[in-house]
């Protein structure tokens, strides 16, 4: 039995003992010492603790919540890939394991593999080794048994004490304290969250919300709302159909009203649209684009549980959407206001689309800084919505006959998040904190214009940001800040976008919440990347502890010859 599982023994005895009235040991615990602490259960941090271990070095998994996996485990089992063959080591590594979890009868009910690889998702070819869709309890499964065959320590349920918990000697960190009191002392430390809060505890410099188009010399950052094309910078290039095309997908159409009385400004705003003006063009702000749940739905009804009125409800938050349904009447199919992708055994993963679906526009502007109870409470608020919205659809009149009858056929899986009443824990947190580090990526590496000489990974998938506010522009609502521009190769990312200024922190890595402007995150932000990125981390940690030297002092050839000879794919040679 593997260490990370004895851990999780021990904490349950410890809490048994708690209840039966022993009396628990006086005094702080000794500091656990390790090669490589990697804060942050994600993707990323799984991906980097299985690299650890398999480079023979100490290494602690600790995770703020009490389940794995982040994303991928959490309901985001449509997998955002771009190129498939960009994706190599221990991230393809668990995707071919998803495959095999699939293969034989026994992890099938509802419906067979046949039925589901035949017709029923478009990620997966005939005969391709990699599996692309999942359930999330597929996901959690495939991690735990990669996990137990290392030498993991996993410390689930640990949050960072965020002021204070952060001990450092000049620029490097030496010791990290929990809430609960336990303290972790590393050579190396690997930030894998997406909030960045071990970086931000460190003191490295970040940015939050977007730059400006003028800091990097980018067309698509900061504010964007162009009602007349798209910059000319990029004019060439292919743009997704979901994009800025007359009739924006993603866009409320023109004449939407969005006062509670129509035509009436002293009415008030509709739920849900901001009283904030529209910026100019490029401005940058301190917004985040808008976060949602990945949900997992089933329509089997041997499986399913009734989608039922939440607390809270109020159908006044959808007005808007009904003033949608109006807007455009030829609209009428599921996937106009949602991407309803399914998954195996009968289940979804169901995301956002159009002007008014998943995504809380908005509601999420201070949640990257706020401390861990107003984090609770804004993911709440975001599971509320979001239950309400398919409260709505399924019970409000006003709601098209096509839409309410197909989402009726539709409700919670038994067998999925059972520690939370079937529905993800998981807020998609698709940004929040971004390192200010020694490289940052562009738009410039994205497009392929400035090409780094230290690939550590490549990312594969175009550029994309969620909306950010919702507001009104010439007596008329209007969503901003979305982005979706495809159409390039892949591209390398720096190791040193990974890396702290050295004045900083000496033995930090950041995989996540990496050094990248807004829009190019945008394009490096997806679950496979991330598990490159941290595999690619914990390389590197390694080197460092080996060599005995900074982060930013690893030397490059030894790291990309380790990267290439565990299988991940650094440039188009790889392939």
């Amino acid at each position: 039995m593997q260490r990370y599982i004895i851990l999780i023994m021990v904490s349950l005895l410890i809490a048994v003992a708690a209840g039966c009235g022993q009396e628990a040991p006086e005094g702080p615990e000794a500091p656990a010492a390790y090669d490589i602490v990697i804060y942050g259960g994600t993707s990323a941090g799984i991906a980097a603790a299985i690299q650890s271990s398999r480079m023979d070095k100490s290494v602690a998994l600790i995770e703020p919540t009490g389940r794995i996996g982040g994303l991928t485990t959490g309901g985001l089992g449509a997998t955002d890939i771009g190129n498939k063959f960009a994706i190599g080591g221990i991230a393809r590594e668990f995707y071919e394991n998803i495959h095999r979890y699939y293969e034989g009868p026994t992890h099938w009910h509802g419906q067979s593999r046949e039925e589901y690889l035949g017709d029923q998702q478009g990620r997966t070819a005939e005969g391709e080794e990699a599996m692309w869709t999942f359930e999330p309890s597929a996901a959690l499964q495939v991690y735990e048994d990669m996990m137990a065959a290392e030498d993991i320590d996993l410390f689930p349920e640990e949050r960072l004490k965020r002021e204070g918990g952060v001990e450092k000697r000049e620029a490097t960190i030496t010791r990290i304290t929990m809430e609960s009191g336990r303290t972790f002392e590393g050579e190396v430390f690997l930030d894998a969250t997406y909030e960045g809060d071990l970086m931000a505890a460190a003191g490295v410099s970040y940015e939050v919300g977007r730059e400006s188009s003028d800091t990097y010399g980018e067309s698509l950052n900061g504010v964007q709302l162009y009602p007349d094309g798209l910059p000319g910078d990029i004019d060439s290039v292919k743009v997704d159909y979901f994009s800025r095309i007359p009739r924006n997908r993603h866009q409320f159409p023109d004449g939407v009203d969005p006062y509670v009385e129509k035509g009436n400004p002293d009415s008030g705003l509709l739920w849900g649209i901001s009283h904030d003006t529209l910026a100019p063009n490029g401005s940058g702000d301190g917004k985040v684009q808008a976060y949602n749940f990945r949900l997992t739905l089933t329509d089997d009804p041997a499986n399913r549980i009734p989608i039922t009125r939440p607390a809270g409800y109020d159908s006044t938050r959808y007005e808007l959407l009904v003033r949608l349904f109006q807007a455009q009447p030829e609209l009428r199919e599921i996937n106009d206001y949602f991407i309803w992708t399914r998954m195996p055994n009968r289940k979804t993963d169901v995301n956002n689309r159009g002007g008014f679906s998943t995504d809380m526009i908005g509601m999420n502007h201070d949640y990257p800084e706020a401390g861990y109870e107003q984090r609770r409470a804004i993911t709440r608020a975001h599971e509320r919505y979001t239950k309400g919205l398919l409260y709505f659809y399924q019970t409000d009149p006003r709601v098209p006959k096509e839409l309410q009858a197909f989402i009726s056929e539709w409700g919670y899986p038994k067998d999925e998040f059972e520690e939370n009443g079937h529905f993800t824990p998981q807020l998609y947190v698709r940004e929040a904190r971004r390192m200010v580090g020694a490289y940052v990526m562009t738009q410039q590496n994205v497009t392929g214009r400035r090409v780094v000489p230290d690939s550590i990974g490549m990312a594969a998938y175009g550029m994309d940001s969620h909306h950010i506010q919702r507001l009104v522009t010439g007596g008329m609502v209007k969503n901003e800040g979305d982005i979706q521009v495809h159409g390039f190769p892949p591209y390398p990312i720096s190791y040193r976008s990974m890396t702290p200024r050295a004045g900083e922190a000496t033995n930090l890595l950041v995989p996540v919440a990496l050094s990248a402007s807004h829009i190019a995150f945008g394009s490096i932000r997806m679950e496979p990347v991330f598990m490159v990125l941290g595999q690619s981390a914990a390389t590197a940690a390694a080197l460092a502890v080996e060599e005995e030297v900074g982060v930013q002092q690893v030397d490059y050839p030894r790291l990309r010859e380790q990267l290439q000879k565990d299988g991940q794919v650094l440039g188009y040679d790889d392939n």
